[in-house]
């Protein structure tokens, strides 16, 4: 028996290391702003927001809609649109082989999720980036499906919202996902024709070919907190420009200041604050005829 037995009371007995049961991963996720130690469903049930400092984890396209839209109604726009490897295209791997993994790790077979159905009882069709499946890069799908969504809309005559959650323009699809730019930019300008309402709300992070194109045209612009939103990263801008950037650049208090968004909105009222919005151009579009 050695020295430190002795000394150890009696009742204390030894654990075999094999034993010894390991706490499952992911159970518990540290926040990057104030650093608290956080229960992963606790936060999940608080839509993953930080309830000591409210800083907004990014959170998937499902969970962010299954949170925002009503339980009843809803039905998929545009589930059978999938990618294809148009160009045969390579870089360090096969554009296939990215896909899959996408897909294995989201469950989700391209970046756009497109929802039918109501939020407190007013019918619309919402959009949601998954910025889990390659940076949320809008390629040819992506465009197809946001289309289907407007038209969706328009043919039940409801508004539309779009989430984003995007790097921007996807670079294995080349050409044919610049050209997503005017296809969706044609589709909401069919929306505006019909005087429907188009409402973006614009998350972290809104960056590229979709700042660039749809996030900014919406009847009303919404930013999460801190959001970062541009065209090009910030590391890019300081490297070409050789200039220090302000405080806070390209972050959504930046741009309110600017006059590039309507207004900030935390992500535990969303639900509330865009259905206010929605019957507020609703009246103004049925003032609009009344007057006409």
């Amino acid at each position: 028996m050695s020295w430190l037995e002795k000394l150890l009371p009696p009742k204390i007995t030894h654990t075999d290391p094999t034993e010894r049961r390991s706490v499952p991963e992911g159970l518990w996720i540290k926040c990057p702003s104030c650093e608290a130690v956080l229960y992963k469903t606790d936060l999940e049930k608080n839509q993953n927001v930080c309830p000591h400092c409210s800083h907004h984890h990014r959170i998937g396209a499902r969970a962010r809609l299954n949170a925002f839209m009503d339980a009843e109604g809803r039905y998929e726009i545009g589930q059978e649109v999938l990618p294809v490897d148009a160009l045969k295209f390579k870089d360090s791997r096969k554009y296939p082989e990215r896909l899959k993994e996408a897909l294995e790790t989201t469950g989700e077979t391209d970046a756009l999720v497109v929802i039918g159905g109501a939020v407190q009882g007013i019918s619309l069709v919402a959009a949601c980036f998954e910025f889990d499946f390659m940076g949320g890069s809008m390629g040819s799908v992506v465009g197809e499906r946001f289309v289907r969504g407007v038209e969706e809309a328009i043919a039940q005559k409801v508004p539309f919202v779009c989430f984003t959650a995007t790097g921007g323009a996807r670079m294995q699809e080349g050409l044919l996902s610049l050209m997503q730019m005017a296809k969706t930019n044609a589709a909401l300008t069919r929306l505006a024709k019909k005087d429907l309402p188009y409402i973006s709300v614009l998350t972290d992070p809104t960056m590229g070919g979709v700042s660039a194109g749809f996030a900014f045209v919406g009847d009303v612009v919404i930013a999460e907190p801190k959001a970062l939103i541009g065209f090009a990263g910030p590391r890019v801008i300081e490297n070409t420009v050789r200039v220090k950037l302000p405080e806070g650049f390209q972050r959504a208090e930046f741009l309110i200041t600017k006059g590039a968004v309507d207004f900030i909105c935390d992500r535990r009222e969303l639900r509330a604050t865009v259905a206010s919005c929605l019957a507020m151009l609703q009246r103004q579009s049925a003032d609009a005829v009344v007057a006409d």
